[in-house]
């Protein structure tokens, strides 16, 4: 059995390719699938600059209008706050809303997410089978595959009675976990003997390797705010720096971590990462709103109006193509040995 895990993810997986074989295919020097290899670790190389890129943005409006789809969903009367619909169940949870925006910048996200790994959903090297979706939110979509049901619950209250399941996948839970070492535990509890897990997180916080994302930019201000932020409300913003770390904690054998950038903007020389930075640019600048209003205004006292102007200052910056920036994914799996039992399971 298995089990996907992402907090507000609404659309139905579809079959990945098999990890192994994919994983056989390096990619060359501008290809289009990121390496892997048998290392525990796998560290993304440096980016490429596309000089050809326009640095004024005069054509970025029209390359994200060719890029988006609309997308539609289902109106439910969720609570209203900063004029953003946010989830009822477990109310303050989550910080961010789960409304029609929300919604699109999550299909983005998604395919910015399988892209950015080689188009696959997954690395763990696991085979189909029937799956369970969670959310705090009833915002799925009306037809799914047939092996898949989704359920509404919070991942952090007690599993009890929940059977146990050959994989668990979590992906993108960064603000949304209070506990998450206890997490990781009950993931490994609730594995069958030799099944797997798979996390899929971000950190969150901006970096360049050339220079030109610096202390004077407002998108670097905000970037400390918003970390800062979730810090200090106890749910991080950067939780895939440790997630090899909590996996090992918690019992995981066969670790294996995997970085891949996440360019802000499509200005990388390379196709692959052009393509996964227009993406990005496209759910940030679709999510500014939904990452800040009410963290800002919330947790740091700052007025609507007041995040608006930053806001408005950022999508200039990060429109520009001049301001290379870029933040790190981390994909760590790892599987519960054969021989544990379920005494020595632990919480």
């Amino acid at each position: 059995m298995g089990i996907t895990n992402e907090c507000t993810r609404h659309s139905a997986p579809t079959p990945a390719q098999n990890p192994v074989s994919a994983a056989e295919n390096p990619t060359s020097e501008t290809g289009t699938t990121p390496v892997l290899n048998e290392l525990s670790t796998v560290e993304p190389a440096l980016l490429k600059v596309d000089d050809a890129v326009d640095v004024h943005g005069s054509s970025i409006d029209e390359q994200i209008t060719t890029c988006t789809k609309s997308l539609s969903s289902s109106i439910v009367d969720y609570p209203v706050d900063y004029e953003r619909r946010y989830h009822a169940f477990r109310r303050g949870a989550y910080v961010l809303p789960n409304d029609n925006l929300e919604m699109e910048r999550l299909e983005v996200t998604h395919a910015m997410a399988v892209k950015a790994i080689g188009n696959r959903l997954y690395l763990a090297p696991l085979e189909k089978d029937k799956i369970i979706g969670n959310d705090l939110s009833a915002i799925q979509p009306g037809w799914v595959p047939p092996n898949v049901k989704f359920e509404i619950d919070d991942i952090e209250s007690s599993w009890a009675g929940v059977k146990k399941y050959d994989y668990i996948f979590v992906r993108h839970m960064l603000v949304a976990i209070a506990d998450w070492p206890k997490l990781v535990r009950n993931v490994f509890k609730y594995l069958n003997p030799g099944g797997w897990a798979e996390f899929q997180d971000l950190n969150s916080e901006y970096y360049s390797d050339d220079g030109t994302y610096t202390e004077e930019h407002a998108t670097r201000k905000w970037n400390k705010q918003f970390v800062d932020a979730c810090e200090s409300m106890g749910r991080t913003g950067r939780p895939g720096l440790k997630l090899e770390e909590w996996d090992k904690g918690a019992g995981f054998q066969n670790v294996k971590h995997s970085k891949f950038n996440f360019p802000v903007g499509p200005w990388a020389k390379d196709p692959h990462h052009r393509e996964v930075g227009m993406l990005n640019l496209i759910r940030t600048l679709d999510g500014l709103e939904a990452f800040s209003l009410k963290l800002f205004c919330d947790v740091l006292g700052q007025t609507k109006d007041e995040v608006l102007v930053m806001l408005a200052k950022i999508r200039q910056e990060i429109k520009s193509n001049a301001l290379h920036a870029m933040f790190d994914h981390h994909v760590v799996y790892g599987q519960k040995p054969e021989d544990q039992s379920e005494e020595s399971d632990g919480e």
